[in-house]
């Protein structure tokens, strides 16, 4: 399958985007000896960069909607790349927390962003798979490079890790620069109209799915090293492997996503696999003992937490016509919450003593809920639009 170059450049910035969010995990130690704090308070440079990506995303949407797409993407990737440069020469603990917020800043609008340029990109049909292919750059970052980096991190130092980073945004700038075709925008708009799809019953049952439903593989990604060490026996010395391997289950589920969400429809596409995931947050639990079974389990819950990245964001540009940068910042915002929900509801069975697959059956109720809502969404909304309107929509230019 010929790949259209166009994307390239959005999954390169993908790639810089995700390799950020998740190496600086399997650095906390080296970053919180350096910085001369405790773990937890290291910790806290996850939150910073999750708090910038909430905030960042509607803000910066709203005041770039009227600006060409390329553009945007371009200054995105600057501001991007500039702080995570800063975050390699950061002297202190409190001046890492403040670039770490300003670098989560652009994250959001730029898959907001993205995601339309992608779905307008595409040939009719095609928008969703073409969505996929944008978030190819996160996946191989879990796949390839948060290994490859943490690794340099520690056997180097932990500031290699933004310096990587900034060359990455590099490269995702020039080919912005080169590939990205010059797309209309709409001078017309201005933030209050870009925000009045909030108005809508329809856009919330889908930010509640992707909290509620998809939170629920974070309960199982939030612990999953003592859950694999622990539970299911292997050395923590292989825990790189295992995150390899969740990392390879990404990168397939979210093109099987993509194809399916074109083949089928976002709506079914979205309800099958919450059932699924569903299923398997309830094999982690009952079967994590059992070495293989686990293993395999980690690859399948891999696939399906990208999966939904396409069929999720075509369903909230469904729900958002007018307003689909804004939405898809927005739906940002919600993965994010979506993680952070994971990781406390999840945690709480842990405080009362329990082991660390009981994670994962609290995932089994969060996936439950998100799929009923998932159910009526469907009997509500999905005959309401014609399944050509949303591929109209989306490549149209405003």
């Amino acid at each position: 399958m010929k790949i259209d170059k166009k994307i390239i450049p959005l999954a390169i910035g993908g790639l810089g985007i995700g390799t950020t969010e998740f190496t600086i995990m399997g650095l906390l130690p080296d970053m919180a000896k350096s910085l001369q704090i405790s773990i937890p308070e290291a910790g806290h440079l996850i939150s910073a960069y999750a708090f910038g990506v909430v905030v960042g995303a509607p803000l910066l949407i709203g005041y770039s909607v009227k600006f060409p797409p390329k553009k945007v993407l371009m200054a995105l990737m600057v501001i991007f790349t500039l702080f995570n440069a800063l975050s390699a020469i950061a002297p202190d603990y409190t001046t890492m927390m403040i670039i770490r917020f300003l670098s989560g800043l652009p994250h959001g609008a730029f898959f907001g962003v993205g995601t339309v340029v992608a779905a307008r990109m595409a040939t009719k049909g095609k928008e969703a798979f073409n969505i996929s292919l944008m978030f190819t750059g996160l996946t191989i970052a879990n796949l390839a490079m948060v290994p490859l980096v943490t690794y340099i991190g520690h056997t180097f130092h932990w500031r290699w890790y933004f310096a990587i980073v900034s060359v990455i945004g590099l490269a995702a700038l020039l080919f912005l620069k080169l590939w990205l075709p010059t797309l209309k925008s709409d001078e017309e708009t201005h933030f209050m109209e870009e925000i009045k799809f909030l108005k809508r019953r329809q856009a919330w049952f889908v930010l509640m799915i992707t909290a509620i439903g998809f939170g629920g593989l974070f309960t199982w990604f939030s612990y999953i090293t003592p859950l694999m060490t622990i539970i299911s026996g292997i050395k923590e010395s292989y825990m790189a492997y295992v995150m390899i391997l969740a990392g390879a289950g990404m990168v397939v589920g979210n093109l099987v996503g993509g194809y399916l969400s074109d083949r089928l429809s976002p709506e079914k596409t979205c309800s099958l696999l919450l059932f699924l995931m569903m299923i398997s947050l309830a094999g982690v639990f009952f079967l994590s003992e059992y070495r293989n079974v686990s293993l395999t389990l980690t690859f399948i819950c891999g696939a399906l937490s990208m999966s939904v990245a396409a069929p999720i964001n075509i369903m909230m540009m469904k729900a958002a016509p007018k307003s689909e940068m804004m939405a898809a910042a927005f739906m940002q915002a919600a993965f994010n919450i979506a993680n952070a929900m994971g990781a406390f509801l999840g945690g709480i069975p842990l405080e009362k003593g329990y082991a660390y697959n009981y994670p994962s059956l609290v995932g089994v109720v969060m996936t439950l809920i998100g799929l009923i809502i998932s159910i009526r969404y469907k009997y509500l909304y999905a005959s309401q639009m014609k399944p050509d309107q949303i591929a109209e929509c989306a490549s149209c230019e405003k």
